[in-house]
């Protein structure tokens, strides 16, 4: 099996490497290149950003939850790589000197490649493009500034732009079955693969299965890599509403949805760190089952449907009806999820999204809330939350006491305490159940405040 990418502008070809090395072990360990840091080694510390630019644009990600094969076809740059041949620093190395950026310097790689990705792509949100570096010496003051400094001056030209990556190797698609690793190229070849080796573990973008290689020290026998899929990647908008592919990134949907549904948009732009949105995927957070997973919520309140194959068939079906109890989904033997689709509709969701730091952290609660209303009367909203069972789930209850009533005040309240018997839910170290059911209630009651105009977001309280 061969991977073959681009690194700093030098080509490099792997034969048969193992499937769950990591980008940051191989390049401090077989190429001595530390500059990339290990911290957390789970993908929250931003130290080991490096610079992935492939054919769909230029990307941040984090290289300690980022396997070899996924590098098939892309270019890889890394903080040894940013200056040019001849040494000159790229602009936010410069403007970090300038403005005081660094103190003791380990974070130091990983924010520089963080901001010459933003600086590449023209963002300067850089709150949000840099909520997933962490710095505990510098503080973020003088790093924005640096960030701000280097805004509007040009791209070097040693870097790589997204249609100057090398094409992807044919050698691994035709790989027999007994390697430890296959990388199809399209659905179809996946579908008759996976039916054939049902025990894989599929990885899209790695922000889950990650983990069970840096943490949990879990032995894959077998991986498929989804990577190479394009036939899974494409979100399409037609007048029946959205169909995206499972492989397609938070960070893609964002982009596509937010337009269309700003509080999903809000939402999103909180889910993980920019790094992990670029590599995460729709698919991959429903497949998991997670009970506390971000998208499942918002898809189940937008209707949406989950499309699943197993070799040639295809079913689909109702997202919420997918999850059958905690750890355990509608899934047969082989069979993967191939798209979700979401159907047309006029925007009505409050998306929220509860935890104990605002960027980058698990939810305690998330609450969907589609509430169409024509200002005086609610349609059929749908309510989904996570976090309140061992699945996502709607709360039907809750559903009932506002379908088809005024939008005042008193629906909200009895909606609220039909929530109280809609679920149970757990007390954890995120959170206690009494607080999980008052926060999930007063979601309810902050929809209805913002549907009556009253300002709720907290953001946009100024002292």
């Amino acid at each position: 099996m061969y991977v073959s990418f681009t690194l700093n502008g030098a080509s490099v070809t792997l034969t048969d490497p193992s499937p769950t090395t990591t980008l940051l072990d191989w390049l401090r360990e077989e190429r001595g290149l530390a500059g990339t840091k290990e911290g957390c080694n789970e993908g929250d510390c931003g130290a080991c950003t490096v610079m992935v630019t492939d054919n769909s644009g230029v990307r941040p990600l984090n290289a300690c939850i980022l396997f070899l094969p996924q590098l098939s076809g892309k270019h890889v740059t890394t903080v040894e790589g940013l200056s040019a041949p001849d040494g000159t620093l790229h602009p936010v190395q410069e403007a970090m000197i300038t403005h005081h950026g660094s103190q003791c310097g380990f974070c130091t790689p990983g924010f520089v490649m963080s901001m010459a990705t933003a600086h590449m792509t023209g963002d300067t949100d850089h709150d949000t493009s840099l909520a997933g570096n962490l710095c505990r010496c510098t503080g973020y003051a003088p790093i924005i500034r640096a960030a701000r400094a280097a805004e509007g001056t040009d791209v070097p030209p040693h870097l790589p732009r997204p249609m100057q990556s090398q094409a992807k190797e044919t050698p691994s698609a035709a790989q027999p079955a007994t390697t430890a690793f296959f990388q199809p190229k399209t659905a179809d070849q996946l579908a008759a693969h996976y039916l054939a080796h049902p025990d894989a573990t599929l990885v899209a973008g790695a922000t889950d299965v990650g983990l069970w290689v840096t943490k949990q020290f879990r032995a894959l026998e077998q991986v498929i890599f989804l990577s190479e899929c394009d036939d899974l990647r494409a979100i399409n908008h037609s007048p029946d509403g959205w169909h995206i592919g499972a492989t397609a990134t938070i960070a893609e949907i964002e982009r596509a949805l937010a337009p269309h549904f700003p509080s999903l948009g809000n939402m999103l732009r909180r889910y993980g760190s920019a790094q992990v949105r670029a590599a995460a995927t729709l698919g991959g957070n429903i497949a998991n089952g997670s009970p506390i997973g971000d998208g499942s919520p918002a898809m189940i309140a937008l209707g949406a449907d989950v499309h699943l194959r197993r070799g040639d068939m295809r079913r689909q079906m109702p997202l919420e009806e997918f999850f059958v109890a905690y750890g355990k989904q509608d899934r047969l033997t082989g069979e993967f999820v191939e798209a979700i689709s979401i159907p047309a509709q006029t925007d009505s969701l409050h998306c929220n999204k509860l935890s104990k730091r605002f960027d980058q952290d698990i939810s305690a609660v998330c609450g969907c809330l589609n509430l169409p209303n024509d200002g005086t009367t609610f349609g059929a909203v749908r309510l989904a939350f996570g976090g309140m069972a061992g699945t996502p789930a709607r709360a039907k209850g809750a559903e009932t006491a506002m379908t088809g009533q005024p939008v005042t005040l008193t629906t909200i309240e009895a909606a609220m305490n039909a929530l109280g018997k809609d679920f149970s839910p757990l007390s954890d170290m995120r959170a206690s159940a009494g607080y999980r059911m008052q926060s999930a209630q007063n979601m309810l009651l902050r929809a209805y405040h913002t549907i009556s105009g009253t300002q709720t977001d907290l953001q946009e309280v100024h002292a």
